[in-house]
């Protein structure tokens, strides 16, 4: 069974084509009205699960277009930090049906699928960070996974957070933050700061992250998280 889903994970992998194009912080262009339309009374439907493909597609997308088993390398690591196991830990957990143990296709979210959209996302959040910003040879943005905007020396306020936000917001959710509830911007950027000084006070546990980077990941720990990202 293990091996079938494997062999379907290659064919995602192979429709998802090269790593995909990064994008750069830019300043917002203003959008224009074309028209407007009230809102009726009906019902609308209600949130759904995204399929477990097309999660897995994503996910080896937002790692470059990898081959499954690549994914499966990198997002492990040399670190033994367990962050991922193997795929096979996950399939079922995220919803793909296992008929070895006679196990239906998930349909909606439970406290198992969480977790394991929790690992997955932590992982590819820390690693993508390892990989855009701590490389040893530094990493071109446009070749760059995630994190495709650099770092300044000083600490960032909400003008400067703004735009690398959006890189993150667009990467993640698929448009512009502007475009997003009023309050999410300042709500993560709270989330950045509130970080950052944890990561510097006094006692704090060490890591392998400075408090800006610790700052991002957080940040891109919440945005594949959301909510917007695995249903629809």
């Amino acid at each position: 069974m293990r091996a079938a889903a494997l062999a379907g994970m290659a064919a995602l992998a192979s429709a998802c084509g090269g790593p995909p194009e990064a994008i750069a912080p830019r300043p917002a262009a203003p959008l224009r009205e074309t028209g407007r339309a009230a809102q009726g009374p009906a019902p609308r439907q209600e949130l759904r699960l995204i399929p477990a493909e097309a999660y897995l597609r994503t996910y080896l997308r937002l790692f470059g277009g990898l081959a499954p088993a690549e994914v499966e390398r990198r997002a492990r690591g040399d670190d033994r930090s367990a962050l991922f196991d193997t795929w096979g830990d996950y399939l079922a957990a995220i919803g793909l049906p296992d008929h070895s143990l006679d196990l239906p296709r998930g349909t909606q979210t439970n406290a198992l699928m969480m977790a394991a959209f929790e690992r997955l996302g932590i992982a590819l959040c820390d690693r993508a960070l390892e990989h855009d910003l701590k490389a040893s040879e530094p990493v071109p943005i446009e070749r760059r996974l995630i994190f495709a905007f650099d770092l300044p020396a000083q600490d960032l306020d909400e003008a400067a957070f703004a735009p690398r936000f959006d890189v993150l917001h667009r990467t993640f959710l698929s448009y512009p933050a502007r475009l997003a509830p009023p309050d999410r911007q300042g709500k993560f950027f709270a989330l950045y700061q509130g970080t950052v000084a944890r990561h510097r006070a006094k006692g704090a546990p060490k890591s392998r992250f400075t408090p800006a980077e610790a700052g991002w990941a957080a940040v891109c720990y919440g945005l594949v998280r959301h909510p917007e990202f695995v249903l629809y």
